[in-house]
């Protein structure tokens, strides 16, 4: 019996992929203890307990992106995280990790305790976390091949699903166009009229929604269907006739399936999601970090399956002017969605068992 700690936590883009391998792990070794590291603050608090496993809370090392005074407290936090990791670790068989805050301290309490250590990077850019523990473990996967670095000769592995998304492109690969339609019709919307699915990730996006908003009336007013995930922590716009605004969408994978054009952020998991069930996406990357939604996002673009727009370009007279071109990119864009993500979480358990093996 084994025991192995996932480190991933803070955004769902490194939740759920953790959360899609714990999975595959517990049901191939279903004797072996499973644990999550995160912090106080994260969606791991939520997402994590309500999948049925065990979180437990190290102190949060936050490292703001500009100077700061904030910085003088890092050292400091850095060894209280690192401390309490190798508490967590302390009879570990394997380490996990996806990136994020929570992630750094737990790689280098790993290999201070000689705990063997498997990183997933998600991003076509990797994120700094990952990058440190990198040079900790020759264990490394990802979901995009990499450039340069020491990703360059990882294992690419995808970025695995979540079950919801993987099952229904099980039940949809046979017959994409039907299965479109279906889900159109699960979720109430006219099968006739074109369905725009608008989203700006779990906490919503404030210049996508003020974007929605001044669109609006004119896209309803051509016959549009409107779906609209707003985040959870963003006021609720009232809804209209053809118009259904929502704080989260439970039903993700009916909604991929039956938008015809997807007006989203380019994270990682967003989309890995899109990619096995989606149709066309017009993304509008995160206008921070180290770009690497937009990175994401270039392979897509290459199979015809969707735009990329700079967020400073996006807005509703955008919207406006351009949704018939988008959606008729979106009838020539192919019908079906891709598997390429289907055993990711399958090859990881493999290349995490090896490390093990490998002690």
């Amino acid at each position: 019996m084994a025991s192995v700690v996932f480190a991933g936590g803070g955004t769902a883009g490194h939740i759920e992929p953790a959360l899609a391998v714990a999975r595959a792990w517990a049901v191939e070794h279903p004797s072996d203890t499973i644990v999550f590291i995160g912090t106080k603050t994260g969606l791991e608090n939520t997402l994590i307990p309500s999948a049925g496993f065990t979180l437990t809370q190290v102190p949060k090392v936050s490292i703001s992106r500009r100077p700061s005074l904030a910085w003088l407290r890092t050292p400091f936090d850095l060894f209280a995280a690192v401390r309490a990791c190798r508490i967590i670790l302390r009879n570990a068989d394997l380490l996990i990790g996806f990136g994020g805050y929570v992630s750094a301290p737990a790689y280098l309490a790993a290999r201070l305790g000689k705990v063997p250590t498997l990183i997933h990077e998600a991003n076509a850019k990797p994120g700094w976390a990952n990058r440190l523990g990198a040079l900790l473990t020759p264990f490394l996967a990802v979901a995009y091949p990499v450039d340069s670095g020491r990703f360059s000769q990882a294992l690419i592995t995808g970025l695995p699903l979540r079950s919801d998304v993987s099952a229904a492109f099980v039940a949809s690969h046979l017959d994409f166009k039907s299965a479109r339609i279906a889900a159109k019709k699960r979720l109430g919307f006219d099968e006739q009229a074109p369905l725009i699915f608008i989203m700006g990730g779990s906490q919503g996006s404030v210049a996508i929604n003020s974007a929605t908003a001044d669109a609006l009336n004119a896209l309803l007013a051509q016959g549009f269907s409107i779906l609209h995930s707003v985040g959870a922590t963003n006021a609720l716009p009232a809804s209209q006739p053809s118009y259904r605004p929502v704080g989260y969408l439970d039903a993700m994978a009916d909604a991929y399936l039956a938008s015809d054009l997807i007006i989203a952020r380019s994270g990682a998991v967003t989309c890995s999601e899109f990619r096995a069930l989606g149709r066309y996406a017009l993304f509008v990357p995160l206008p921070i970090g180290n770009g690497e939604q937009f990175h994401n996002a270039k392979s897509l673009v290459e199979a015809g399956r969707a735009q990329i727009l700079n967020q400073s370009d996006f807005s509703g007279k955008y919207l406006i002017t351009h949704i018939h071109e988008l959606l008729a990119q979106s009838v020539v864009a192919p019908i079906d969605g891709s598997d390429c993500d289907l055993d990711a979480a399958r090859k990881i358990l493999a290349l995490g068992e090896f490390a093990i093996t490998a002690r």
